[in-house]
């Protein structure tokens, strides 16, 4: 039985339980203290914290999130940090009226759909034992054979929680996509998984228009936000225009095409746009930021949510921000895949900027 520590999280004040064999993030998690987070795997620094008091095991932590002169100065990654005795933590901790915390917990199921709508990708659906609550856009982490997880965003609508589906891109080399999900997972397997995770999702205090931009399987928390407004548009709580890019390589990576065309045909508030970057297509070609730029000018009175990989994600909020879009309406997602961790993959970002 691994050793126990009480990690105090200040300005809150909270003690909770940690174990000597557990991320310091993980046990605020749930336990319901939201620190920030976006990769969970030492990769982009969001969950960067002060020690103030106590010592922690640094993990594998990059090198590029966490400088050595941030270790000196007391600071860790809570996502991979672990404590060796007592500690307390300064933690940056956002709390906004209107949104729901859901602690993380653990959750099996089973795998009903295993399909490929693009290549190199697979759409997984599980069917939970039991509800997971989540707000639109959270993601989960997929426990892997051998103990090892990965985390995969949501595409599925809070609606129906006991019903996750995930979009999975085939990385190169990657354990999980290059090989379980890839070539060994099916329809009727048995799955584990703990979540919700991630402070990239839905604000619905944010009253204005949406504009959702994502790049590959970043169009999966998008999928998820926009399934979650039709329904409040269903309820009568819904009266703004939503507008979704969808930028992709080739026109048959661009998935979920008819769905989405077929969306925006019902939806006389809805507006569709793929964008395909490298050959001919049959519509606008290019890249997300590009188009954006295009169609709007000027896109103040709007929230914005990116999603995919680093690069694309700040091309665009580099364009928002040209086109008078404030970053406290922004809201990002960063994909990093196995290439990016080994690399020090990592982003620099305005700390304004909601994950």
């Amino acid at each position: 039985m691994s050793e126990t520590f009480t990690v105090t999280v200040e300005p809150l004040g909270t003690e909770l339980n940690c174990r000597a064999d557990q991320t310091v993030l993980d046990a605020c998690l749930r336990n319901g203290v939201w620190l920030p987070h976006a990769c969970t795997h030492g990769t982009c620094g969001t969950c960067k914290a002060e020690v103030l008091d106590g010592e922690v095991d640094f993990g594998d932590a990059s090198p590029y999130a966490l400088l050595e002169s941030d270790r000196d100065d007391g600071f860790a990654l809570m996502c991979v940090a672990k404590p060796k005795e007592d500690i307390v933590i300064e933690g940056d901790i956002e709390l906004e009226e209107g949104i729901e915390i859901y602690p993380v917990r653990d959750f099996s199921g089973t795998v009903t759909v295993l399909d490929e709508p693009a290549p190199n990708v697979k759409r997984l659906v599980i069917e939970l034992t039991e509800p997971m609550p989540f707000n639109p856009g959270q993601y989960v982490q997929l426990n892997l054979p051998g103990g090892d997880n990965r985390p995969y965003s949501i595409a599925s609508t809070p609606s129906d929680p006991s019903r996750i589906e995930l979009h999975i891109k085939r990385s190169e080399g990657g354990a999980a996509t290059d090989g379980w999900i890839f070539k060994d997972l099916a329809a009727g397997d048995a799955v584990t998984l703990s979540g919700p995770y991630g402070q990239f999702f839905f604000h619905p205090t944010k009253d204005k228009p949406l504009i959702l931009l994502g790049s590959g399987t970043g169009l999966a928390p998008l999928k998820s936000i926009l399934q979650h407004v039709a329904e409040l548009d269903d309820e009568g709580e819904w009266e703004h225009d939503v507008v979704l890019f969808h930028g992709v390589a080739t026109g048959a990576d661009l998935y979920e095409h008819d769905w989405l065309t077929e969306f925006a045909d019902e939806r006389d508030w809805f507006s569709y746009r793929p964008a395909v970057s490298r050959e001919e297509f049959d519509g606008r070609q290019g890249r997300v930021p590009q188009l954006l730029a295009e169609d709007f000018p000027r896109a103040g009175g709007n929230s914005a949510y990116i999603c995919g990989n680093p690069a694309m994600v700040e091309d665009t909020m580099k364009a928002l921000m040209q086109a008078r879009l404030f970053p406290r309406d922004i809201y990002r997602e960063d994909f990093f895949d196995s290439a990016d961790r080994a690399e020090g993959g990592h982003v620099v970002r305005s700390p304004l900027i909601k994950r």
